[in-house]
Parts: C-alpha cells; sequence; structure tokens
C-alpha cells in the first residue's frame, strides 16, 4: 500500500482520495488542540462567535507537547485519546470545515457519522511513540490561550509526520475491518 502525502489546508478531493487502512505522511501545519480548546471553541459556538482560527481544510492532532529540551520545538508529543474529543467533533466539523483530526482509539457512531457527512477523515498517530513523533515537529507556537499551559492551542509545523487513516469520509473503519480479517484467519 502506497503512502500518501498530505499537505494542509486538505480539499474535498484530497480527502475522497483516503481509504482507511492507508499510511500518510503529512508536511505543513497542523493544530494541536485538546479537551480544554475544544470545550472553549463548543462555548464560541454555541455563542455564534468565531474561533481564534480558521480550521476550513486543516487538521487537529489531539495534542498537549510536553516541554522542550535544549534545541528541540517540543518534548514527547504523543496523541492523547480522541474520545474524549467526541462530543465536540461533529459540530465542528459541521461549522469549521474541518477536514482531518490526528489522535487515538476509537471514534464514536456520531464522529463516524459526521465524518461521512462532512467529507473528513480521522487519522491514528501510534500512541507511546511521542518521543519518536516529536521528532518529525519543526516548530511548535502558541496562537490562543496561553493561559491553558501545554493545552494551549498551538500550531505545529510537521515533516512527514506519520499516521494512519483509520475512518474514511465512505464510512470505512480500520479498527473494525482490521479485526474482521484478523477473525477470517
Amino acid at each position: 500500500m502506497a503512502v500518501k502525502l498530505l499537505r494542509p489546508p486538505l480539499t474535498d478531493k484530497v480527502v475522497a482520495e483516503l481509504r482507511a487502512g492507508d499510511p500518510v505522511l503529512i508536511t505543513g501545519e497542523l493544530y494541536a488542540a485538546r479537551d480544554a480548546v475544544h470545550k472553549l471553541w463548543a462555548e464560541l459556538l454555541k455563542q455564534g462567535r468565531p474561533l481564534p482560527v480558521n480550521l476550513e481544510g486543516q487538521i487537529i492532532y489531539y495534542v498537549g507537547p510536553s516541554p522542550a529540551r535544549a534545541g528541540r520545538p517540543v518534548g514527547a508529543a504523543g496523541p492523547t485519546t480522541s474520545g474524549r474529543m467526541d462530543p465536540f467533533t461533529p459540530q465542528l466539523l459541521a461549522r469549521t470545515g474541518l477536514k482531518a483530526m490526528i489522535g487515538k482509539g476509537s471514534r464514536s457512531e456520531a464522529v463516524k457519522q459526521a465524518l461521512i457527512e462532512h467529507r473528513a477523515v480521522y487519522l491514528a498517530a501510534v500512541g507511546g511513540a511521542g518521543a519518536l513523533l516529536s521528532q518529525k515537529i519543526r516548530s511548535c507556537r502558541v496562537v490562543a490561550y496561553p493561559e491553558l499551559g501545554p493545552e494551549a492551542l498551538q500550531v505545529l509545523e510537521v515533516e512527514d509526520f506519520p499516521a494512519v487513516v483509520i475512518n474514511d469520509c465512505y464510512g470505512g473503519d480500520l479498527y473494525v475491518e482490521g479485526r474482521q480479517e484478523y477473525a477470517r484467519r
């Protein structure tokens, strides 16, 4: 299976070419946002107020990087469990043009349906490999909510950041399909 190269912002055409199980390498900017940022965004959307960044075509990485060592932009940067963002994700997909999220673990049925409806994908990065993943991050800057510390909204500049498509915009689910394939053997 050929590795697909992604460079945000993503278009509907790019998203439509991705299938569950596709390995990808991402180069460009990712937004680092976890639970606290998602709660703030949900409140802004409820109030009809704009978000501090434009998510059209963008990728959110569910991560709160640890402090950087000397000479590095971030410390360990492994994915956070995605299910914690599930209550907020359908609304973000519907109202912002967000095209992809990176995390670990399965997504709810509501999120999977929203991925189909809004032509987006869910990607997974390898949990427990935060030190290795941080080597793919070239720079990091806080763009909003600095008071949240490591959970502030950040922009990560990445190069060849590895992930796998778990849920595609057609209803494909690598976790379900992988289990089925394993059971057949």
